[in-house]
């Protein structure tokens, strides 16, 4: 077997979707539907409401993890998806579930950075 570099995002958002970057619950029921979609292995996660409003959340995955931070104070988000390639391709997969993401918070793209790992 040879070892194939995965895909790795990392991005900054800008949203004027304000409720979406209040509270975990509908992101989670949206990573669970990703996850569930695109046959991925949930390992554990972690998911924190902070007060008065924003959220964390930290997934992780056989195949890597993912991960949000929110600010809703100022309309941002930052996101980090990575998968590996060790048993299939996932390089397509992460840029779905990127896409996913930036439509589930209607945001803007402000940076995106694409490693390839």
């Amino acid at each position: 077997m040879v070892y194939q570099p995965g895909t790795h995002i990392i991005a900054s958002l800008a949203s004027q979707h304000n409720s979406r970057l209040q509270t975990f619950e509908l992101f989670k029921e949206e990573v669970d539907r990703l996850i569930t979609t695109h046959a991925l292995n949930n390992l554990g996660e972690v998911y924190h409401n902070f007060s008065p409003a924003g959220f964390t959340a930290v997934v992780c995955l056989s195949e890597s993890h993912l991960s949000v931070h929110t600010w809703p104070e100022f309309g941002k988000i930052n996101l980090d998806i990575y998968l590996s390639n060790y048993l299939r391709t996932n390089d397509e997969t992460v840029e779905k579930i990127y896409k996913a993401l930036v439509q589930y918070f209607d945001a803007t793209v402000e940076e995106t950075q694409t490693i390839r790992r």
